[in-house]
């Protein structure tokens, strides 16, 4: 499968600011990507060079292998076929439902005009509502209708900036996993920005994380959990802990937690590797630390929270360290009390201290 949308080392200075600094990805036909980063990162930017609201300074950007944004190139927003899908919803308040998403095939013939939207309102689950205006709709609503107007005139590639961001939590995830659906079953190409890791774990199967401008990692969504290439994406993505760890023998890793063998490419001879003495911190997930009341290993309950079905306790170990771990909610403790845990790391994330 190709790419359809390519970002070759595209820079952006706005007053003499560089707000974009060689950013690089591929997004393959038929994928959703994600770009995470704090406000001001130049996710929002990126997504507004690739409708072509803003040019680039240097770089390119291909769409199906047709620059759209170059040295000397820059086609028209009107002509690039992408779709946008905004946090305001931008509705049109004078218009009915039905109007606002005929907006964007209004110049196809009436009776493909109306296929269109009939087959959209079904989709997004408010054929009853074609007659009624957006003020008379609910948020999550109004975003469903926001959806199918994107959607209406075919776009190779939806770009949707913080859609979700005003909805309360639960609705949110519900609507990027429809929103997912509906993409998918109309075999669309997708660029989400959020800076809400849920949002974008649910929804998408390609992350990257941009900061200041720079692009630290682009990855599928597993890999970039559990394979940050960075601290900072470590920090960022999900939860974690910083345990100080040092490497013995070449080939694995003590901690507070205990040895950890390393793989090929850390360990001594491999790409990346460290060697027996080195000062590092290991990557430890909530994930990887598990609940045992039988296990002979303790830490002591720091702080809890109750999230339904589990409880996230913070641990604190013999020599002060702290990690996370999930328990289901009938294993209530008290703060202060030391349970069991055992450690199960699949992957063995480390970094120079």
């Amino acid at each position: 499968m190709h790419n359809l949308l390519d970002i070759n080392s595209v820079s952006v200075l706005l007053e003499s600011e560089t707000v974009l600094d060689s950013v690089s990805l591929g997004l393959k036909q038929g994928n959703i990507g994600c770009l995470l980063g704090p406000s001001g990162s130049g996710k929002t930017t990126l997504l507004n060079c690739i409708a072509g609201f803003l040019p680039v300074d240097a770089g390119s950007i291909e769409l199906d292998h047709r620059i759209i944004s170059g040295a000397g190139v820059h086609v028209p927003p009107e002509e690039r076929r992408v779709g946008l899908m905004f946090q305001s919803y931008a509705l049109f308040p004078h218009l009915s439902v039905e109007k606002n998403v005929e907006f964007g095939v209004r110049k196809v013939d009436k009776a493909r005009r109306a296929r269109i939207v009939g087959e959209l309102l079904e989709m997004v689950g408010l054929a009853a509502c074609r007659r009624k205006y957006p003020h008379e709709l609910s948020g999550g609503e109004q975003q469903r209708i926001a959806l199918a107007r994107a959607l209406a005139p075919a776009p190779r590639l939806l770009l949707l900036d913080e859609p979700f961001s005003s909805l309360d939590t639960e609705l949110r995830l519900q609507l990027a996993e429809e929103t997912k659906q509906v993409i998918y079953e109309r075999k669309i190409t997708a660029l989400l920005v959020t800076h809400n890791q849920e949002e974008a774990f649910a929804m998408a199967n390609m992350l990257g994380v941009i900061d200041g401008g720079r692009l630290l990692q682009w990855d599928s969504a597993y890999d970039m959990y559990h394979r940050p290439v960075s601290r900072s994406v470590a920090t960022f993505i999900g939860m974690g802990s910083m345990l100080r760890g040092t490497i013995r023998d070449g080939n694995r890793v003590e901690t507070a937690l205990g040895d950890f063998r390393l793989d090929n490419r850390q360990a001594n001879g491999g790409r990346n590797a460290f060697s027996t003495g080195d000062k590092v911190e290991v990557l430890i997930r909530p994930d990887d630390i598990i609940h045992d009341d039988a296990s002979p290993m303790k830490a002591v309950i720091r702080k809890k929270q109750f999230r339904g079905p589990e409880f996230l306790y913070h641990l604190r170990l013999d020599n002060g360290e702290t990690v996370h771990c999930f328990a289901p909610s009938h294993h209530d403790h008290r703060i202060g009390e030391a349970i069991g845990i055992t450690v199960d790391v699949e992957h063995v994330i480390i970094y120079s201290r």
